[in-house]
C-alpha cells in the first residue's frame, strides 16, 4: 500500500541497504498510484516527512548517493525508469503544481467588482470554456492572481457581456477587447490515463510472467525472452551431499566416475579413454533418482544445470528447440559442467506415434536435443544426466551410446540398503535412550521389505509426528512400527462404527487370512491381524514377506491361497460372500494373469512372454490373436478356481483354529505374532525373521561403500597435487647438490 512505502523506516531501510535502484521502482509506481487517488497529496511530501522525522536518513542518502557514488548510472534499467519517472513528474508538477491556477469568481462578481471600477484591460476566452480577466497595468489585485469565469457558451457570454457594458454606460473605444485563445490544460493527459495504465499493466505482467522469466543479464524479459532456457545454474545453493544419499551405492560410483571425469581428464585420456556424453537414471519413483542429482550438485565442484523436461514445451511453436539450443550454449559456456534433464519422458518420447501424420512441436524439440547431444557442434566438456521412470517409452535414438552412454538403473533397495537409508533419515531425529540407532535402523529394514527410499523417509517423518502428537520427550520403537502401519494399511479409523453383522464378518474374514498364511509354507509370515478400519479397508493384516527375487509356482500358488482365505472364511462360516474381497480378487487376479501371460507358468499356454498393459493405458492391439486371448482367460480362471479349491479344503479342516482367531479378534481387535502362537501354536514351518538372518551368507551385515582406488580422490583436481610433488623434487635436488 502507498502508507507502506510513505513510512519512514521503509525508506530508510531501502538507503541504509544501498539498494536504490528496488527502491526506487517500488517508491515510482505507488507514488503514482496514491498521486491519482489523493491528487492533493504534495509532491514531497514523501521526503520531506522522511528527512524531517529522521535527519539520519538524509545524511546516509547523500552519503550512499553522492559521496560514494552508488547511483548505477551504467545499469540501462535504472536509466529507463529513471528518464521515464523524471519525464512523468516532470509533466504532473506542471499541470498541477507550478502553473498558477488563479482565482474562480462569478458573473455577477465580474460586473459589480471588477468591470464596474474599469481595472479590466481585456478579457481572454480560452478553449471557449472559461474567460480569463487581464487587469489593466497598476490595477491587479494584492495576491497577483488573475481571475477567471465559466462560461456556456461564446455566443451566450458576448451577449451578456454587451448587455452588461450598456448598463453600465460602456460605449464605443472603451469597451473591453476580447481575445480568444487555446491552451493546453492537461486535460488530453487526463483522457490518456486510463489507456496508458491498462498498456503499462499488460507490459508488467508480461514481464513478470512465466514467459516473462529471463534469465538475468539477458535482457528484456516477457514474449522477448520465450525462447530463453529456464535452466538453473547451481555451483554452491545445494546442501545434500552423498552422505546423505543411500541404498544405491552402485549408482553412486557411476556417477562420480562422472564428476571425476570433469575433474580429472588426464587419468583416462592416457588410456585412451573417451569422456562419456551422459547417463540416463531409471527406477521407479521414489527411489533416489533426483536425490542423486542433487547430491551430485552439491559436491561436483562444477556448474550444475538443472532443467524439466517439461519446461521445453510452451504454447508457442518453435520455443522447444529453442530453449534446447538456448540450454547448450549456457553449458557450453559453463564447461566443464554438468547438465541434469529431470523427467525427460516428457520431451524424449518416441517419435511416430499419436501425431497423424505431421511433426508435433514435442518431436521437433526431441529432434534438436539429439543434435545437440551427439551433433557436428558437441566437442566440449559437458555431461548430460537425466532421469525418468518410464524409460521404455524414450526414443531409442535418444538412449544409444554417443548420447546416452550408460543406463543407471536405481531399485527398490535391498534389505542392506534400506538400513543405511533408515540410519540417514535417523541422524535428525531425537530418539529415545533406550534406542541404538544401529539396532534400529537394521529392524525396520527387516519390517519394511520393497519399500522406496521416499517411502522410508515417510516413515520416520511420520514417528516423528506421532510422537510429538502424544507429546512424547523422545521418539521410541513403538512409534516407527505406528508410522509403518500408517504408511502400509492407511490411517486408523478407530471412531468408524461397524454394525455388530459387520465386525463378525470382518474378524472372520481377517482370521480366514492369518490361518490361511498360517498353515500355508510359502506364504509371508504374519506379524499383526487387525479389525480396526484402516484406510479404505475395514481390516488389516501386515506379514513379512521375504527377501527373494525368483518365484516358484508352488510358492505364487501358496500366495495365491493366502489371499483368498478371507473369502473361503466368509462362505464356510456365513453360509455368503461380501464385497469385502474386491482387493483380494484383484491381487489374485494379476498373479494369475502374470503367471500364465508374462511367466510362462502354464502348459496350455506354453513357454511365452506377453506384456501386461499398465492401469489406465488404453491398449489398441494385443501381441496374440483371439483364441489365444479366450485361453488365456480360461486358464486364469482355472488356475484361480484351483487355488480356491485348495483354500477352501484348508480351511474346512483348520475351522476350530479360524472361529478361535476370529473371537479372540472381536475381543482384542488387535493380534500379534505372539498371540497368534499362543491360538495356534509354532508355525510348522521355519522362518526367517531378523535382519542377521535376512544378511546371512552375504558377505557383511552393511553396505559396501569402499570406492575404487581411481575415485579415492573424485571431486579434486590432482593437477595441483603433481605441481607440489615436483616442487619438493626440485628441493631436494638443490639440497643434495644434484644437477638438474
Amino acid at each position: 500500500s502507498p502508507a507502506s512505502v510513505l513510512n519512514n523506516k521503509l525508506v530508510g531501510s531501502c538507503f541504509i541497504e544501498g539498494d536504490f535502484l528496488s527502491c526506487y521502482k517500488e517508491f515510482l509506481w505507488v507514488r503514482c498510484f496514491h498521486l491519482f487517488i489523493v491528487i492533493h497529496l504534495p509532491l514531497t511530501s514523501c521526503s520531506a516527512c522522511c528527512f524531517q522525522k529522521n535527519p539520519a536518513y538524509k545524511k546516509i542518502f547523500l552519503k550512499h548517493l553522492i559521496l560514494q557514488g552508488e547511483i548505477p548510472w551504467d545499469d540501462k534499467e535504472f536509466r529507463m525508469y529513471f528518464l521515464s519517472g523524471a519525464a512523468f513528474w516532470t509533466a504532473v508538477t506542471y499541470y498541477f503544481f507550478l502553473r498558477d491556477g488563479g482565482r474562480e469568481v462569478t458573473w455577477k462578481d465580474f460586473v459589480n467588482g471588477y468591470l464596474a471600477k474599469g481595472v479590466v484591460d481585456r478579457l481572454e476566452v480560452v478553449n471557449k470554456r472559461y474567460v480569463k480577466v487581464i487587469f489593466s497595468p497598476g490595477k491587479t489585485p494584492v495576491d497577483g492572481q488573475y481571475v477567471w469565469f465559466n462560461i456556456g457558451s461564446v455566443d451566450t457570454f458576448e451577449r451578456n457581456l454587451e448587455t452588461a457594458q450598456l448598463e453600465l454606460g460602456i460605449e464605443g473605444e472603451n469597451r473591453l477587447p476580447v481575445v480568444y485563445s487555446t491552451e493546453s490544460d492537461g486535460s488530453f493527459l487526463l483522457s490518456m490515463l486510463p489507456t496508458v495504465l491498462i498498456i503499462g499493466f499488460l507490459l508488467f505482467m508480461l514481464r513478470r510472467g512465466p514467459a516473462g522469466a529471463g534469465r538475468p543479464g539477458r535482457g528484456m524479459g516477457g514474449l522477448f525472452s520465450v525462447g530463453e532456457t529456464t535452466a538453473k545454474v547451481l555451483r554452491d545453493e545445494i546442501d545434500v551431499k552423498f552422505k546423505d544419499v543411500a541404498g544405491c551405492e552402485e549408482a553412486k560410483l557411476e556417477i562420480m566416475e562422472f564428476v571425476n571425469f570433469l575433474k580429472n581428464p588426464k587419468q583416462y585420456q592416457d588410456l585412451g579413454a573417451k569422456i562419456p556424453k551422459g547417463a540416463i537414471l531409471t527406477g521407479p519413483p521414489g527411489t533416489g533418482k533426483t536425490l542423486l542429482a542433487k547430491a551430485t550438485a552439491g559436491e561436483a565442484n562444477v556448474p550444475f544445470i538443472t532443467v524439466n523436461g517439461s519446461e521445453f514445451l510452451e504454447m508457442f511453436v518453435g520455443v522447444g528447440p529453442a530453449r534446447v539450443r538456448d540450454l547448450f550454449v549456457l553449458a557450453r559456456k559453463n564447461a566443464p559442467c554438468i547438465l541434469f534433464i529431470d523427467e525427460i519422458d516428457a520431451v524424449g518420447r518416441k517419435r511416430g506415434r499419436g501425431n497423424f501424420g505431421g511433426q508435433s512441436e514435442q518431436e521437433n524439440t526431441l529432434n534438436q536435443l539429439l543434435v545437440e547431444m551427439d551433433g557436428f557442434n558437441t566437442a566440449t566438456n559437458v555431461v548430460v544426466l537425466a532421469g525418468t521412470n518410464r524409460p521404455d517409452i524414450l526414443d531409442p535414438a535418444l538412449m544409444r551410446p554417443g548420447r546416452f552412454d550408460r543406463q543407471i538403473y536405481i531399485g527398490p533397495p535391498d534389505i542392506k540398503g534400506r538400513a543405511s537409508i533408515f540410519k540417514v533419515h535417523l541422524r535428525p531425529l531425537k530418539l529415545d535412550a533406550d534406542l541404538d540407532k544401529e539396532t534400529l535402523a537394521r529392524k525396520m529394514a527387516a519390517l519394511t521389505p520393497g519399500f522406496s527410499g521416499a517411502d522410508i523417509a515417510n516413515v520416520c517423518n511420520e514417528a516423528a509426528l506421532i510422537a510429538a502428537r502424544h507429546l512424547s520427550d523422545a521418539i521410541t520403537q513403538k512409534h516407527f512400527e505406528q508410522a509403518i502401519e500408517r504408511v502400509i494399511g492407511g490411517l486408523e479409523k478407530k471412531t468408524q462404527v461397524l454394525q455388530p453383522e459387520e465386525k463378525k464378518t470382518v474378524a472372520y474374514h481377517e482370521a480366514g487370512h492369518a490361518v490361511a498364511g498360517w498353515y500355508l509354507e510359502h506364504a509371508d509370515p504374519l506379524l499383526k491381524v487387525s479389525i480396526i478400519p484402516r484406510g479404505k479397508g475395514l481390516g488389516y493384516a501386515q506379514y513379512l514377506p521375504k527377501e527373494q527375487y525368483l518365484y516358484t509356482k508352488e510358492q505364487l500358488l501358496d500366495r495365491m491361497c493366502m489371499t483368498l482365505g478371507g473369502r473361503v472364511a466368509e462362505e464356510i462360516f456365513f453360509g455368503r460372500i461380501t464385497t469385502g474381497a474386491q482387493d483380494d480378487l484383484k491381487k489374485v487376479t494379476q498373479s494369475a494373469y502374470a503367471q500364465i501371460v508374462q511367466f510362462g507358468m502354464n502348459e496350455k499356454v506354453g513357454q511365452v512372454s506377453f506384456d501386461l498393459p499398465r492401469q489406465g493405458e488404453m491398449v489398441l492391439e494385443k501381441p496374440y490373436s483371439e483364441a489365444t486371448a479366450r485361453l488365456i482367460d480360461t486358464e486364469v480362471r482355472n488356475l484361480i478356481s484351483t487355488a480356491y479349491q485348495r483354500t477352501q479344503q484348508l480351511l474346512m479342516e483348520k475351522k476350530p483354529e479360524v472361529e478361535k482367531v476370529a473371537l479372540r479378534l472381536l475381543e482384542k481387535e488387535v493380534l500379534d505374532k505372539n498371540d497368534m502362537v499362543e491360538l495356534l501354536g509354532q508355525r510348522p514351518f521355519a522362518e526367517k525373521s531378523t535382519y542377521e538372518e535376512f544378511v546371512e551368507g552375504t558377505g557383511g551385515m552393511d553396505e559396501d561403500t569402499t570406492l575404487p582406488e581411481g575415485l579415492k580422490d573424485w571431486n579434486k583436481e590432482r593437477g595441483s597435487e603433481k605441481e607440489e610433488s615436483t616442487d619438493e623434487q626440485v628441493a631436494r635436488q638443490i639440497k643434495g647438490g644434484m644437477p638438474f
